[in-house]
């Protein structure tokens, strides 16, 4: 069998995946997770899957015994919550209203509100919108945006970035995973390092070098290639990684000069997640800002741009011809998701917490050798495992352990990177909560520092 990539998260057909279903599953669970296996399209990252949940809550979810775990990947969905009950109420008051679906060439009220409410939260010039099902597609549709308004054809982003499952977001991202054995991509797409200050190609230490040689390899792409329509990437990336502010404002730099657009993918990162409502305004105010997950409340797939009056002239194109654009009920999910994150204050819970747990991470960085690298901003935090035998080398295994630990205490994240505990609980959590994630992951990372082999 082709050996799993992990640059995505942990994988599902492990000794210790099946070790841990052994041991943690009711017979419930693993009937249903063996009925699932027998219905679904089998992949990595998906089917079979790790556990059956029976309800989530919060920033809770619940197995079929009653058992609950902070949930730190939760898809990114979660900003407000699991079943959040604001928006929940939102949602049933559109279905008793019968204001949901709306066919092209039709409007509704709920749908007009959230791109009204999504012109006024997101950073200044970004006034145009346009919605879509799910992320791949609103990725693709920034990108079809960046092409018609440019005449070019060519994008540039980055390695190790993941921006969905369509061709044009397959080619765009920088792992094999996503597209091998699929043949020709969409054509054009070019990549460079995504800047990463501790862990680089060049050995480099200090941030303005790693900075300048990715700026360097970009220069020469627009320069020797030419016919550049766009850069696209995430502000902070998924791992996450910080880039500075100056490697971004180089980077619009850059594409003003040559008549690129710069396209922000903040799927992830929007509404909160890193201690602002947006990634981007830790940097610069990107062409077109990209959104989904958490935009449709958890309860409704649904994503979209958010771009410049400038780039309203393609009246005559369809660029974005979708079935579910101006989907009343989703229009309700979105625009209560967002009230709900202003009135509770949840951009500022994020940043305060994210101080709180990246100050703790940081003491266990100091505590255990096998403690790499802490990054992250707001509840987007990245903690990399290293090997026990050499610290000169990723801890694949002991991560996995140490996630397993987890998982049997209450707590669930996500791997990526081979190596990297993810951390983005919903921005609903509480102190406590907080203090439960260092606790739980700092009993787990002793544990496995104290197992024998």
């Amino acid at each position: 069998m082709q050996e799993i990539s992990r640059e995505q998260g942990d994988i599902n057909l492990s000794e210790r995946r099946k070790d841990y279903q052994q041991d943690a599953l009711s017979v419930q669970a693993t009937e249903l997770i063996e009925r699932d296996k027998n219905a679904f399209l089998h992949q990595s990252l998906s089917t079979p899957v790790m556990n059956a949940i029976a309800k989530s809550d919060g920033a809770y979810i619940y197995d079929f015994e009653g058992n609950k775990y902070l949930d730190c990947h939760g898809n990114g969905v979660h900003a407000a919550g699991f079943n959040n009950d604001y928006v929940c109420e939102k949602v049933v008051e559109a279905l008793r209203d019968k204001n949901t679906f709306t066919s092209r060439r039709y409007t509704n009220t709920n749908i007009v509100a959230l791109a009204e409410k999504l012109i006024e939260v997101t950073p200044k010039e970004l006034d145009r919108v346009s919605f879509c099902p799910g992320g791949s597609e609103a990725i693709e549709l920034a990108v079809s945006l960046a092409k018609s308004y440019t005449g070019k054809w060519k994008t540039i982003s980055f390695w190790d970035s993941y921006h969905g499952n369509g061709f044009q977001s397959a080619s765009l991202g920088g792992e094999r995973l996503f597209k091998q054995g699929l043949g020709p991509m969409v054509p054009g797409a070019l990549h460079v390092e995504f800047p990463n200050y501790q862990n680089n190609a060049w050995g480099f230490t200090d941030s303005r070098r790693v900075d300048n040689e990715i700026l360097r390899q970009m220069e020469i792409l627009f320069e020797k290639e030419g016919d550049i329509a766009c850069v696209v990437g995430e502000p902070i990336s998924a791992t996450p990684n910080m880039p500075t502010q100056y490697f971004w404002q180089q980077v619009k730099d850059l594409c003003d000069k040559h008549g690129a657009l710069l396209i922000f993918d903040e799927i992830i990162e929007g509404f909160g997640r890193t201690g602002k409502m947006f990634a981007s305004e830790h940097y610069v105010t990107p062409d077109v800002l990209v959104l989904g997950k958490s935009l449709g409340g958890g309860l409704m797939p649904f994503a979209g741009i958010v771009t410049k009056e400038k780039f309203n002239v393609l009246e005559t194109q369809a660029i974005g011809h979708y079935t579910h654009e101006k989907n009343g009920l989703c229009g309700a999910a979105g625009l209560a998701t967002i009230e709900y994150i202003e009135q509770h204050q949840l951009v500022e819970n994020s940043r305060r917490l994210g101080e709180l747990l990246m100050d703790g991470f940081k003491k266990l960085q100091h505590t255990y050798p096998i403690v790499g690298m802490v990054d992250g901003i707001g509840l987007h935090i990245g903690v990399e495992i290293l090997s026990k035998q050499s610290t000169q080398q990723r801890g694949v295994d002991e991560a996995e352990r140490i996630m397993y630990r987890c998982m049997e205490r209450g707590l669930a994240f996500k791997l990526i990177e081979k190596s990297v505990i993810t951390l983005r609980p919903s921005l609903v959590i509480t102190d406590k909560d907080a203090q439960f994630i260092l606790d739980t992951i700092e009993e787990a990372v002793r544990f496995v520092m104290e197992e024998p082999e």
